[in-house]
């Protein structure tokens, strides 16, 4: 192979992860991958899509290396092909947020409205937990929080959460997290709670970021 060819392979398969999340939907699909495996039929619910659709764009993400699968007896699984995926999601959405002014519109109102707190960041998380000075609390679905969650967390759903308050406890400040920096269960969870009287703020990113990183979960 001349050094030519070599390098348009490269820039080729470049090329193919790049249009393996060019869809709103890809990359919404791979952020609910990045709490754990699912089957088709799972995705598309979550995600509102149809199971054709939602199969469509599965096999166009896993041609492009950023998901794999494996056989469930009648079920295909599928999952983030490597950790590296996440980071890539990361810097998407940090170069979005830099030069896209509808994404810093959306950013400054409907996320800065409900918590425009420094969100805490995962070494202070880190910190805070070894101290037992923090209640860390997962409002993701429970399917998404018996999939994997920060090692100590607690798991009330968002939909739960204002029937639910009772079993936090009075005192402590509380850290949310869901599935990443932008999940408004997050921030919507942070808002009812300051709502109640507690002292509240978010994570900065998610359970993915976290596990990326290395840090401890269950």
């Amino acid at each position: 192979m001349s050094i030519h060819n070599a390098k348009k392979t490269v820039l080729t398969g470049v090329g193919e992860v790049a249009k393996g999340l060019g869809h709103v939907h890809r990359v919404e699909i791979l952020e609910l991958l990045a709490q754990g495996e699912r089957s088709v039929e799972a995705l598309a619910e979550r995600a509102g899509l149809s199971v054709a659709n939602a199969s469509q764009h599965l096999r166009f993400m896993r041609q492009a290396g950023l998901l794999a699968s494996r056989r469930d007896g009648k079920r295909i699984l599928y999952r983030v092909s490597d950790v590296k995926v996440i980071e890539l999601l990361g810097a998407l959405r940090r170069v979005a947020e830099l030069n896209l002014a509808a994404v810093r519109e959306a950013i400054g109102g409907y996320f800065r409205e409900r918590d425009a707190m420094e969100p805490v960041s995962r070494d202070e998380l880190t910190r805070r937990m070894k101290d037992d000075l923090v209640t860390v609390l997962d409002v993701r679905p429970e399917d998404e929080f018996d999939a994997g969650h920060l090692a100590g967390s607690i798991n009330i759903p968002l939909r739960q959460l204002a029937a639910r308050l009772r079993e936090l406890p009075e005192g402590q400040e509380i850290v949310a997290y869901c599935r990443g920096p932008y999940c408004v269960f997050a921030f919507e969870a942070v808002a009812l709670l300051r709502r109640s009287g507690f002292k509240a703020r978010r994570l900065e990113d998610g359970y993915p970021e976290w596990r990326a990183a290395g840090l401890p979960v269950e």
